[in-house]
């Protein structure tokens, strides 16, 4: 990071910092960054000319935010959050959402303990690299019709469900329920339908993952919020999964930042930094439309993961020999990132309707608020954030606190090093070699993938986690080791 953007930062607190409206022309309100001062140093600059342009955008409320876990994006930073208040002028943009629109984790528990499973390992691990697809370009094993996937458009996890592929609870224990509402398959291309039909299963590239992990009992920090969460057993092994809505999802943000690029500034006078951050107004008929393909998208990834869990829980009742209801494959949480929601929040004093982005970033609602499972009311929210595949994944849960961040927190590590870079420091079949003396098996769709999702291509996650914790944007629960990773 250079040091004139040092000296521009301000230092709220230990754990707050602030870019103010005057370091940049155009800022409406100031950038705010939760972070330690080492996360601060580990930052690109691009994080910091990233979220200061978001503070430009046409209605953003309080302030325009980046989680510990920052590095740089498209428009927006990885881990960026800004409102739009939609009654003052509020716009909608894709940069801030991402292209992989609702990529996400979910989490599930068993009632094995490391010990029962650790002879079994590789043949869950490879036999889940096969039903659970992964890679560039995978396909799964659903074969849709066009008229029963623009049903998934609609209907998300809940189309899984009533298929057969997942139980109810798993709907009460999505985010949305596993189906957004206002979701319009006439909003999306013919072409982002060609891409995502055959994807419905299937973990894709990058940084996804399907990971087998286990509880020590030192990692335990709230014994009460785990075992309401499911963690009741010491050593108990749990299954965390990362993907999104892969294609269909990028081709959505695709056709849709050409839309905007074209009425921005002709039509609406929005005028911003960076081509990246194209916008229009909310309830603009553009806007509205992106709105309605967007929420698309998302039950495309609920369905998804839905579908994954469906898989995991066929290959573990194999491998055992008992049902998945048997081993006890219940979920704790499904969260997503890269969203845009309508949400009521807190602002100078008064309750107001904010379109609140969340780019890389996780929503963390304390304990209480609506939209939260019944079964959660009293807890908050489980947040899961996850690690990189050599060092482990955390499960949090909402404060009271948030709504600072309109309860937002991290999502991730956050990478230091490009993937370029990271291809040149690691190889993968060495990687892999590396990993399993370590004790965690791997199987990848890519030696080059591999070798760009190294630990060492990101932030420590004990350091990202402290930092959200000190910041009150969410409190620890329980770590997680890793034992079996497929990559894509």
């Amino acid at each position: 990071m250079k040091v004139a953007v040092v000296h521009a930062l301000t230092k709220v607190s230990d754990i707050v910092w602030e870019l103010p409206p005057s370091y940049k022309e155009g800022m409406r309100v100031p950038a705010r960054i939760f972070a330690t001062e080492r996360l601060i140093r580990e930052m690109d600059e691009a994080v910091f000319e990233q979220i200061s342009n978001v503070a430009t955008l046409p209605g953003i409320a309080r302030c325009a935010m980046c989680m510990p876990d920052g590095h740089s994006g498209y428009g927006f930073p990885i881990g960026g959050v800004a409102a739009m208040d939609i009654a003052r002028g509020g716009v909608i943009s894709p940069g801030g959402i991402g292209f992989d629109i609702n990529c996400g984790m979910r989490l599930v528990v068993t009632n094995l303990t490391w010990e029962e499973v650790q002879p079994h390992l590789k043949r869950l691990v490879d036999l889940l690299y096969l039903r659970v697809p992964a890679g560039v370009g995978s396909t799964g094993f659903l074969r849709l019709s066009r008229p029963e996937f623009r049903a998934v458009l609609e209907e998300g996890a809940h189309w899984c469900v009533r298929h057969g592929y997942g139980w109810h609870e798993d709907l009460e224990l999505t985010e949305e329920n596993g189906r957004i509402e206002g979701a319009d398959p006439d909003a999306v291309s013919e072409r982002a339908i060609d891409r995502g039909i055959k994807q419905i299963g299937t973990l894709g590239s990058g940084n996804h993952y399907l990971e087998i992990q286990v509880v020590r009992p030192e990692h335990i920090y709230d014994r009460k919020v785990a075992e309401k969460f499911g963690i009741t057993i010491p050593n108990q092994v749990v299954v965390m999964f990362h993907c999104g809505s892969r294609g269909f999802g990028h081709q959505v943000t695709s056709d849709y930042l050409q839309v905007f690029l074209r009425v921005m500034e002709s039509k609406y006078g929005i005028r911003i930094l960076d081509r990246e951050l194209a916008s229009a107004p909310f309830d603009s008929p553009e806007g509205q439309r992106y709105f309605a393909a967007m929420k698309t998208a998302l039950n495309v990834s609920f369905a998804n993961r839905q579908v994954i869990l469906h898989r995991i829980r066929e290959v573990f009742s194999e491998v055992f020999g008992r049902s998945a209801e048997d081993l006890g494959m219940h979920m704790v949480y499904d969260v997503a990132h890269n969203t845009a929601k309508l949400e009521r929040h807190l602002v100078d004093g008064q309750q107001r309707q904010l379109l609140v982005h969340r780019k890389g970033s996780t929503r963390a609602f304390g304990p209480g608020l609506p939209g939260l499972p019944e079964r959660y009311r009293d807890t908050g929210q489980p947040v899961i954030i996850g690690g990189s595949m050599e060092t482990g994944s955390y499960l949090l849960v909402g404060v009271p606190g948030g709504g600072e961040s309109f309860f937002s927190t991290a999502h991730g590590s956050g990478r230091t090093m490009s993937r370029a870079r990271a291809r040149r420091l690691w190889r993968g079949q060495t990687l892999q070699q590396e990993m399993e003396t370590h004790g965690v098996y791997v199987r990848t769709a890519s030696w080059s993938g591999l070798a760009e999702e190294a630990g060492g291509a990101y932030k420590k996650i004990d350091d990202v986690v402290e930092a959200t914790e000190l910041a009150g944007l969410s409190r620890r629960v329980v770590r997680f080791t890793p034992v079996g990773n497929v990559k894509g």
